[in-house]
Order: structure tokens, then C-alpha cells, then sequence
């Protein structure tokens, strides 16, 4: 019956092989970017389907290989495999040279290029909302992997300068370093201390820690919140929910916010529109999300 049924389809000029992409991760049940990127294809129209794959350290190898046996169109990286996933690519991105990690795989011609689209999504996202770069004074809380990759593509997009912010000074500097030897930005580090005051002449204050996330969306960021001005853009990675305390004690302040889920539904977009070559349905993936969280929150 299966061969019958492939003939059939053959001889009316069907295709019944949809093109994989997926992302690789452990742990990564708990990932919705599947749910966002699978709304946006029906949206199109495209027979393609994303695969959430629980992939360990041991079976990484193996999981790259099935890459070119399967035929796909590409893949997202989630951790622990964003830096262990470098020596299997041909190119990198200037982005993700510099960040030294790589969230998104493109397949070209039978060869692998590396992108890191989690920076690029939120300068799009800050640009969806009339928010520009050039020439800004960032302030940047956390130096994790979202603060790194954050942090360079503000400072490729003409931010003339980057302060990093952490609990952990030797991390702030270490990506500060980054900066300035990769970038034309100005960049320092500085220790993150309780009720950390925000200097007046900061342009954008972004939270690049996980603070906030939901199940703790009770938290925030430990800094002084009455130093927060109405001429800043204040901004979080944090996606669940999309309206965290730090958002709301920033707008309390008169402050513009541009909250995560932007970032994120920004960063699938990128990602679809690398994997088929279409504009991506934005709209659909955002209310998508919302959707989506709006069930577990």
C-alpha cells in the first residue's frame, strides 16, 4: 500500500516529502519555537515541519550527521550545543564569528553555515518599534550568552557605546574586551551591585538576564528603578510574560518599553525567512506566541 500510494502521488505530480528543520537541545521539551515556526509555515502555505529534537552531548555527533542524511533545510541550536556545534560549519556570520556561538544552521549547496540570530532578533525588534542604534549609549544587564550576542550586534548596528553590567565583573570585562577588539563601539565594564543605579545619559537599559521568567515572573532586576528616565528605551529579553515587572516599573517612569516576545517572534522570522527564503508572517508568529503563553502563564 505505501508503494502504491507513492506511485499515486508521484504520477500527479505531488510531493509528499516535507522539508525538515527542528532544533537540537537537552533539555529542550520545554522550547516553543517549534509552536511559532510551525504557525508561521501553515501560514505560507509551505510543507515543511519542525522538529523539537531532545539531542545529549554523547549523541551530538551523530545528531549532525542526520543534518545531511535527512536532508534539511537547517537547524536551531539550543544549549548545551551553540559553541560545541562550531567545528562542524563551514562559514560563520560575522555576528557569530565574534559571539562565538551559533543559535541557527543554513544548509547551502550541501554545506553548513552558522548564524546567530538571538542579537539580530532584538535589534529587529527594537527597529519594529522606531527604536534606532546608531549612535546610542547602551547599558546592558547580565554578560551571559543573550547579553553577548545582544551586546555585538548593538555595537555592529552603530551604538557608540556598550556598558556591560554584571555581578560577576571578570564576565562583564571579558565581553567588554570582545567589543572593543571586534567592534568600533566603546565598550566597559562595570560590577553589578544591589540597587544598581543607571547613569542619566543611558539611551537603552536592556535586562539580558533570565530574571523575571516565568515561573518567577515575581522578580526583577536588582537596581534602582527611580533612576530610570522617560528619555530611555527600556527593553527585556525575558519573553514569559511579555509584560515583566522591569517593563512595568520602566513605563511606571515614563519610560518606552519594547518587551521579549518581540525579540523572539524577530528572531523565529529570521530564522524562517534563512530556512525557505520568504518573508515571514510576523504577525502570526507574535499572536502565536502569545497564545501560547498565555495558556501556561
Amino acid at each position: 500500500m505505501p508503494y502504491l500510494a507513492a506511485v499515486k502521488g508521484d504520477k500527479m505530480g505531488k510531493n509528499y516529502r516535507a522539508e525538515l528543520v527542528g532544533v537540537f537541545g537537552d533539555p529542550v521539551d520545554g522550547n516553543p519555537t517549534g509552536v511559532m515556526e510551525e504557525a508561521a509555515f501553515a501560514a505560507c502555505g509551505l510543507n515543511y515541519r519542525y522538529l523539537t529534537l531532545k539531542v545529549t552531548k554523547e549523541d551530538f555527533d551523530d545528531a549532525m550527521k542526520a543534518i545531511h542524511a535527512f536532508h534539511m533545510k537547517g537547524m536551531n541550536l539550543t544549549m548545551p550545543h551553540k559553541i560545541t556545534v562550531l567545528p562542524y560549519l563551514d562559514e560563520l556570520s560575522e555576528a557569530a564569528s565574534i559571539i562565538g556561538a551559533v543559535n541557527t544552521i543554513v544548509v547551502k549547496d550541501g554545506k553548513l553555515f552558522g548564524e546567530n540570530t538571538d542579537g539580530k532578533g532584538f535589534v529587529q525588534a527594537l527597529k519594529n518599534n522606531d527604536v534606532t542604534l546608531e549612535g546610542k549609549k547602551i547599558v546592558i544587564l547580565g554578560a551571559g550568552g543573550a547579553a553577548k550576542a545582544i551586546a555585538v550586534e548593538c555595537a555592529l548596528a552603530g551604538a557608540a557605546q556598550v556598558t556591560v553590567m554584571n555581578r560577576t565583573l571578570a564576565r562583564a570585562q571579558e565581553l567588554a574586551d570582545v567589543l572593543a577588539k571586534h567592534t568600533k563601539t566603546k565598550a566597559q565594564a562595570q560590577e553589578l551591585s544591589a540597587g544598581q543605579k543607571i547613569p542619566a545619559d543611558t539611551d537603552i537599559l536592556i535586562n539580558a538576564t533570565c530574571i523575571g521568567l516565568h515561573p518567577d515572573s515575581d522578580k526583577k532586576p536588582d537596581i534602582d528603578y527611580d533612576t530610570i528616565r522617560d528619555t530611555m528605551v527600556v527593553s527585556d529579553v525575558v519573553f514569559n510574560p511579555a509584560d515583566t515587572l522591569f517593563l512595568k516599573e520602566a513605563a511606571g517612569r515614563g519610560a518606552k518599553t519594547v518587551n521579549g516576545l518581540g525579540m523572539l517572534a524577530c528572531q523565529g522570522a529570521l530564522n524562517f525567512t534563512l530556512w525557505t527564503g520568504q518573508e515571514a508572517p510576523l504577525d502570526v508568529m507574535e499572536d502565536t506566541l502569545r497564545m501560547e503563553f498565555a495558556e501556561v502563564s
